[in-house]
């Protein structure tokens, strides 16, 4: 089968920059752990496995990941032979020095798409084929299952393939099991914690999920942390999207879509095969607000302020606290949305840094 590639521009509309530094380092060696672990098993070349690594996205995470690639053995670390984001794409099957890669994509990069960094990971002689998806576009994740089809390996931040409609879940997996490659799905969940292998593992010994209720959210459990009646929410809002802790266009998490899509992967991978229609999800825009332009919203952020100060006196009053809950119990309809909860509960975490993706 032959996997179509993208000319647009648009195939990157957001690279991922979400994380703050400390939390997209522990993706990127979730990632990095996903691309080594491929080692063993491979045909070894020279006395070592040779792997080749394109890079789909240049942000914190994707950034991070390139700065781990250059601390790894240059002989028998993976090799990078192509970059890509927004604006530019690279491809070089002899390598690219991951210390340089950004300078070169800026460079000597040409118009950006999928094709060149495909095109470098399928010619190289690399015993293993990884491409990394670290950008946050459907354009891209449209194109997983087709590259697993073709052989190559895909590591993934990216949540929209997994966490998207049942068939594309079950076609990844098909594809995977088809051609006998590899899904790294790590980094969609957890912040680089083993939550997914943790659960397959048990999965596998005959345990089943009963329920889950938590913050799986890192920019929401940093807000609603944050928002103690110092600070309105808009400005403590706009402090995390400065920080990189939402996406730029923050109504992608205020929108409990993102959470939603964890929750599904978590579901998922439990045996529990969900569509998006079975989540009920809070979204916390309001209506008027939702369709704006970027910049327009960011100008009447304002607007949340008045509704949320309200449910957050209202918990206060009953001794409580405010927190974005996921809740996937058992035979009921899963949920995401605002809550008031007893401090010391389950989900009333003190933490101020996001602990994401």
């Amino acid at each position: 089968m032959s996997g179509g590639v993208g000319h647009a521009q648009s195939a990157f509309p957001a690279d991922a920059t979400r994380s703050s530094a400390g939390v997209s380092s522990g993706l990127t060696e979730t990632e990095m752990a996903s691309i080594l672990s491929l080692a063993p098993s491979a045909p070894r070349t020279r006395g070592f496995p040779r792997i080749a690594v394109s890079l789909l996205g240049t942000g914190q995470v994707g950034g991070a990941l390139l700065r781990q690639l250059a601390e790894q053995d240059r002989f028998a670390g993976p090799r990078l032979v192509g970059v890509a984001n927004s604006r530019r794409a690279l491809a070089a099957p002899e390598g690219i020095a991951p210390a340089d890669a950004l300078s070169r994509l800026w460079d000597e990069g040409g118009k950006p798409g999928l094709e060149a960094p495909l095109a470098a990971v399928m010619n190289t002689a690399a015993d293993v084929r990884v491409i990394v998806d670290a950008t946050a576009a459907q354009e891209v994740a449209a194109h997983h299952r087709r590259w697993l089809a073709r052989g190559l390996h895909v590591v993934s931040a990216n949540k929209l393939a997994l966490g998207g409609a049942l068939a594309d879940w079950d076609a990844l997996q098909s594809a995977a099991e088809a051609t006998g490659t590899y899904y790294g799905d790590a980094a969609t969940v957890g912040a680089g914690l083993p939550a997914l292998s943790t659960l397959r593992r048990l999965t596998r010994a005959g345990d089943a999920l009963i329920s889950l209720t938590g913050v799986i959210s890192g920019s929401l459990s940093f807000l609603f942390n944050a928002f103690d009646g110092r600070r309105p929410f808009s400005s403590l809002l706009a402090e995390a999207r400065a920080r990189g802790y939402t996406e730029p266009d923050p109504r992608a998490d205020l929108s409990g879509r993102d959470v939603a899509r964890k929750l599904l992967i978590v579901a998922r991978v439990a045996g529990r095969p969900l569509e998006d229609d079975d989540i009920e999800v809070e979204d916390l825009v309001p209506p008027p607000l939702r369709d704006l332009a970027l910049g327009e919203f960011l100008e009447r952020l304002g607007e949340l302020d008045g509704i949320l100060e309200q449910r957050r006196r209202n918990a206060v009053e009953a001794g409580q606290v405010l927190r974005y809950v996921a809740r996937l119990p058992g035979g009921e309809r899963a949920t995401v949305g605002l809550e008031a909860g007893t401090t010391g509960s389950r989900w009333s975490y003190a933490g101020r840094e996001p602990v994401r993706r």
